[in-house]
């Protein structure tokens, strides 16, 4: 007698799974589990940190400029880029360094407010750079922080400083950003390049437009090198924003000026009210 053959559930079908049809699976996947987790660990909000993946902590920077010590790069003419990106690397250290000192001090504060849930904790895309340094500084401090990786060819990874069971895992990069924007009260843009700037600009688009309508914050860390990326003042004399849209952004140019604007601006607008269920409607977009 011929053996009866096995008839797979759809759910359980990998192939099927995997397939375009079910797409729509994959993308309400990336939705639920991260709220499960988000609900089971009671996190209300976030700090999200922006920023190159790229950097440098000072300590790896200096190391791989030391590499160039034994070597004379007048007799070596390849090698003189080389140094002088090491060198470079060095000067960028600097904003590494800053993100794990303001991401501690955030952690530590948000860990002694009074409150029945997880508020404010920092969020970043999960891999090296400036997120291993807002990671690392949620550690120091012994407190959570999230990592909303995604699956690219190159560069990213999860860096160690992620606590591990809000480490997550995106194919889709629509519905990372949407988990960076659902939770964020403040989001902090550290120097970086076109991935930082997408997700920058994605974020300011959506408060310009009135897409969120919560009070967000926009801290951008280091007035003069995003001047230098970005001629705002070119896009008002041309006609393209307004000067007021320049409200919209509060730049920051030391650990204790963001420090201290981040907390005004949490006491102003969330903790002298009631404290907000987890995931109600007011806390999404619209």
């Amino acid at each position: 007698m011929a053996k009866k053959k096995t008839i797979l559930k759809a759910y359980e079908d990998i192939n099927f799974l995997n397939s375009s049809e079910a797409r729509i699976l994959r993308i309400l996947s990336e939705f639920l589990q991260p709220q499960k987790e988000f609900k089971k660990h009671k996190i209300i909000d976030t700090i999200v940190f922006f920023g190159s993946a790229r950097l440098k902590s000072k300590k790896e920077a200096i190391t791989e400029l030391n590499k160039f010590k034994t070597i004379n790069p007048k007799t070596t003419p390849k090698l003189a880029e080389e140094l002088r990106k090491a060198q470079h690397q060095v000067s960028m250290s600097k904003y590494y360094e800053d993100a794990v000192e303001l991401s501690r001090r955030l952690t530590e504060w948000s860990m002694n407010l009074e409150t029945f849930a997880n508020r404010f904790i920092i969020c970043t895309g999960g891999g090296p750079g400036i997120m291993e340094a807002a990671n690392k500084g949620a550690k120091l401090a012994g407190g959570y922080s999230i990592g909303l990786n995604i699956s690219i060819p190159f560069e990213q990874f999860v860096n160690k400083y992620v606590s591990p069971e809000l480490s997550f895992e995106f194919h889709y990069f629509f519905m990372r950003k949407f988990w960076f924007a659902y939770l964020a009260k403040c989001l902090i843009v550290f120097p970086g390049g076109f991935g930082t700037m997408d997700e920058f600009f994605e974020m300011l688009t959506l408060v310009q437009t009135g897409k969120i309508k919560k009070k967000m914050l926009l801290v951008v860390y280091d007035e003069k090198y995003w001047r230098d990326i970005i001629n705002f003042e070119g896009l008002i004399d041309n006609g393209v924003i307004n000067r007021p849209d320049l409200n919209l952004l509060t730049f920051c140019n030391s650990v204790d000026e963001a420090f201290n604007c981040i907390v005004k601006h949490f006491d102003r607008h969330y903790l002298s009210k009631k404290e907000p269920e987890l995931f109600e409607p007011v806390a999404a977009l619209k």
